[in-house]
C-alpha cells in the first residue's frame, strides 16, 4: 500500500532533508488588508442532569442552550466553559466537554458555524448573571421542551438526541467522532 505523502519523513527507506534546507518554512499573509468578515463561530452547550435539560430565556424571546461566540485564540472546549460560567455561573472543566459536531448555515450574508457540545460534569447551580442577554435558567424535561427554541439550540439538541421531536431550519452537520 502506498504511503500518504504527509507521512513521509526521515526513517527506514526515507530520505532526510538536505543539510542546507531551511530549518523552518516561513509563512506570510496574502495581503496587509484585513479580510472581510464572512463567518461567525459559536458554541452551544448541552447540560442534561437529573432535573432535565438546562435552557435559558434570551431577552429577544427565544429559549436556548448556554453558549455564544468563540473568542480569537480560544479552543472550542474553553469557549464552552467560558460561556457557561459567564451566562449561568456554572463551572466546568474543558476535559468534561465533548464536542458533538459542527453546523453550517447562513444568516443573510454571514456564514454561521455553530459547534455543539455535551458538558458531562459541572459545579454550581445555574443563576442569572449581570449583563448577560440570557437568563431565567431552568431545567426542562425532554418530553416538555418549549416551542420557542433558538434555531442553533434546536440543531444542537437534535444532533445530541436525534429522537427528540424538534423542527428546525436545515443546516449542514458534520459530526465529530
Amino acid at each position: 500500500m502506498a504511503e500518504h505523502p504527509a507521512q513521509a519523513g526521515p526513517g527506514p527507506g526515507r530520505r532526510a532533508l538536505p543539510a542546507d534546507a531551511p530549518a523552518r518554512v516561513g509563512t506570510r499573509p496574502r495581503t496587509t488588508k484585513p479580510p472581510t468578515p464572512q463567518a461567525a463561530l459559536g458554541v452551544g452547550a448541552v447540560l442534561f442532569g437529573p432535573d432535565g435539560l438546562l435552557l435559558g430565556r434570551h431577552r429577544l424571546g427565544t429559549t436556548e442552550l448556554p453558549g455564544g461566540t468563540v473568542e480569537p485564540g480560544e479552543s472550542l472546549p474553553d469557549a464552552v466553559v467560558r460561556e457557561l460560567a459567564e451566562e449561568t455561573g456554572l463551572y466546568a472543566d474543558p476535559a468534561d466537554v465533548r464536542l458533538l459536531g459542527m453546523f453550517l448555515d447562513r444568516v443573510g450574508d454571514v456564514v454561521r458555524v455553530t459547534v455543539g457540545a455535551l458538558v458531562t460534569a459541572w459545579r454550581g447551580e445555574p443563576a442569572d448573571q449581570p449583563g448577560e442577554s440570557v437568563g431565567d435558567w431552568r431545567w426542562w424535561p425532554l418530553d416538555a421542551l418549549p416551542a420557542d427554541l433558538f434555531e442553533c439550540s434546536a440543531q444542537i439538541l437534535t444532533a445530541w438526541r436525534p429522537d427528540l421531536p424538534i423542527d428546525h431550519p436545515p443546516a449542514h452537520f458534520t459530526p465529530f467522532t
